[in-house]
C-alpha cells in the first residue's frame, strides 16, 4: 500500500464525512446520508471515468472506497457532535484529498493519451465535482462557484505537474511538489479570505 493510496483513502474519508455532515444537517434519513456521502466522496472520480470511458469505474474496481465511505457514515452517525467541531482537521484532510484526487485524475487522463489540457480538466473534475454534486443534491449553491479558491488551486497544481515533466525529476518528487502547491494555495486562500473576482457591473460603467 503506497503513501499516495493512503492519502487517496484519507481524502475519500474526509469527503464522505463532509457529505454525511451536510446531509445530516439537512435532516436526511440514514439512506439519504449514505447517498450524499457516497456522491461527495467518489462522484468526481466516477464522472471522470464516465467521461473517459474508463472501466471499471473507480469505486467498482476497488471496494476499499465503499468500505471507507460506510465507515465515515457510521462514525458520523455515532459521533456527529464530536466530529463536527473538528473543522480544521477535516479541512486538512479535505485539502490533501483534493490535491491527491487532482493529480491521480490528471495521471489517469494522461495514461489514456488525452491531450494534457483535457487531462488537467479531468484532474480538476476528480477533485471538485463530488462537492458540486453534493451541493446540488442538497439544494445549495456549489461552494466552488460562490466564494472559495478551490478548483483554481487544483488547476494550478496540475499545471505545475505537467510543467515539471519537462525536467529530469523523479515522478514521486513531481507528485509531492504539485500536491504541496495545491495544499499551499488552498490554505493561503482560506487563511486570508482570497476570492476570484466577480462580475458585478459593466467594466466601463454606464
Amino acid at each position: 500500500m503506497t503513501l499516495i493510496y493512503i492519502l487517496d483513502i484519507l481524502g475519500t474519508f474526509a469527503f464522505a464525512i463532509s457529505g454525511a455532515l451536510v446531509a445530516s444537517d439537512k435532516k436526511f434519513d440514514l439512506f439519504g446520508v449514505i447517498i450524499i456521502a457516497f456522491v461527495t466522496a467518489v462522484g468526481g472520480g466516477m464522472l471522470r471515468d464516465v467521461l473517459m470511458n474508463a472501466h471499471p469505474i473507480n469505486w467498482i474496481g476497488d471496494l476499499n472506497y465503499l468500505y471507507t465511505i460506510l465507515i465515515a457514515v457510521i462514525l458520523t452517525f455515532l459521533f456527529k457532535s464530536k466530529i463536527a467541531p473538528l473543522s480544521k482537521t477535516m479541512f486538512l484532510f479535505d485539502t490533501i484529498g483534493i490535491s491527491v484526487f487532482t493529480l491521480l485524475g490528471l495521471k489517469k487522463g494522461l495514461s489514456f493519451d488525452l491531450h494534457p489540457v483535457i487531462a488537467l480538466i479531468m484532474g480538476m473534475i476528480s477533485a471538485v465535482f463530488g462537492g458540486v454534486l453534493r451541493d446540488v443534491l442538497t439544494n445549495k449553491v456549489p461552494l466552488i462557484f460562490e466564494k472559495e479558491v478551490y478548483a483554481s488551486a487544483c488547476l494550478l497544481g496540475g499545471m505545475c505537474y505537467l510543467l515539471l515533466h519537462f525536467f529530469d525529476i523523479p515522478e514521486n518528487i513531481i507528485f509531492v511538489i504539485s500536491a504541496s502547491i495545491i495544499v499551499m494555495i488552498r490554505v493561503i486562500a482560506v487563511r486570508f479570505h482570497l476570492e476570484l473576482p466577480k462580475i458585478k457591473d459593466d467594466i466601463f460603467g454606464k
